[in-house]
């Protein structure tokens, strides 16, 4: 079982920036599929990034590719959202998620795969 907790959010303003962190508590914190949700008031909860427990490739919603960035430091028991360019629509709670083993790029994406989440993070883009 794993721990989650997210930190780094805030208000920010259109085209800004900020990295959240996901810190996980455990020794096998490298055993463990990472993933990022967010979810909007009056939304459904989205896929943002994945990353796997080495780190290889990562995913990404199309809605974000090429301005967020999702990288780990198993070392540090850590995952980040690196998110660039953000847009008032990038508005949302961000949730860090976790499942042990891999994956397919299906299981990913769907949020009922995880059965760990941090408890959120408010990101607000706006001027």
């Amino acid at each position: 079982q794993v721990q989650l907790v997210e930190s780094g959010g805030g208000l920010v303003q259109p085209g800004g920036s900020l990295r959240l962190s996901c810190a996980g508590s455990g020794r096998t914190f490298n055993t463990y599929t990472m993933g990022w949700f967010r979810q909007a008031p009056g939304k459904e909860r989205e896929f943002v990034a994945a990353i796997s427990r080495g780190g290889g490739v990562p995913l990404y919603a199309d809605s974000v590719k090429g301005r967020f960035t999702v990288s780990r430091d198993n070392a540090k028991n850590t995952v980040y959202l690196q998110m660039t360019s953000l847009k008032p629509d990038d508005t949302a709670v961000y949730y860090c998620t976790a499942r042990f083993g891999d994956g397919l790029d299906t299981n990913l994406r769907n949020y009922e795969w995880y059965p760990y989440w941090g408890q959120g993070t408010q990101v607000t883009v706006s001027s």
